[in-house]
């Protein structure tokens, strides 16, 4: 008879991200993922083969969780405009409600590992790329409905609102007034 898991994966890849997301994949001993996940450290190599494969389902978790509310917003209703700064308000209610100041995990991520690792580097960039895209859409939508100057380069502002939606979450980690975070946003809609 095959032996069932005794702990719940999804819980245990939940534990994990929270824990990575605070620490960084560097800063994260396996010890701090065993204590966190509530397992023993066989079961974190049974389950997840290592501490490197963990992380990329963690990154993917959070992909899921809390990537997916930006294409949600970019995606649904209204004016390109308000789903635009609907976009830029959630970023910054999530960096200003962090009070543990994490960031976003796929910047933190980005920064952490750059081109050292491609499977990593190559899920956030394909994250980073779709979410450009994203914006690309809403803004091409926006020229074609008139609210947006049609000679405005739509890629030129879709790479604009992806590194400053990035740039929120970063800055947010050390200085999260209100005031400066709203300003980003106000000067991000002038440049539509």
């Amino acid at each position: 008879m095959a032996r069932t898991k005794g702990f719940d994966p999804d819980a245990a890849v939940d534990a994990a991200m929270e824990l990575f997301w605070a620490n960084g994949y560097a800063g994260t001993t396996p010890q701090q993922l065993v204590d966190a996940m509530g397992i023993g450290r066989g079961s974190l190599y049974n389950a997840f083969e290592s501490k490197h494969a963990l992380f990329e389902r963690a990154l993917r978790r959070y992909h899921e969780a809390n990537t997916a509310r930006l294409f949600d917003i970019l995606d649904g209703p209204g004016t390109a405009r308000a789903r635009l700064r609907a976009a830029l308000d959630m970023v910054i209610a999530a960096a200003r409600t962090d009070e543990r100041r994490r960031g976003c995990l796929m910047t933190n991520t980005a920064v952490e590992f750059a081109d050292r690792d491609e499977p990593v580097s190559g899920f956030v960039r394909a994250t980073f790329d779709r979410q450009e895209a994203a914006f690309r859409a809403v803004v091409e939508e926006g020229q074609r409905s008139g609210e947006i100057p049609a000679d405005r380069d739509a890629a030129a502002l879709a790479t604009f609102f992806l590194t400053t939606t990035n740039g929120i979450q970063v800055l947010a980690r050390v200085d999260p007034d209100p005031t400066r975070l709203a300003a980003l946003a106000e000067t991000a809609m002038r440049a539509l």
